[in-house]
């Protein structure tokens, strides 16, 4: 199941205060456009990603692989 979602189903207790998702896939930047995906794990995806994240990720050119 995804854990990133389109919108939080629980209660807020801190809403906008979020800049970074740090996962075991990748490195994302939360912005008002979206979340940019901006590294990826070794040998990880950008599909699967976005397979795991609800959320559609905002994907720029200069994504790099995380080392």
């Amino acid at each position: 199941t995804p854990k990133i979602l389109k919108k939080c189903t629980l209660p807020l207790t801190a809403a906008n205060e979020v800049d970074y998702i740090v996962t075991e896939l990748g490195v994302m930047e939360v912005t008002p456009e979206g979340i940019v995906l901006l590294e990826t794990a070794p040998n990880v995806t950008i599909e699967e990603i976005q397979s795991h994240t609800e959320a559609k990720l905002i994907v720029n050119s200069s994504v790099s692989s995380m080392e």
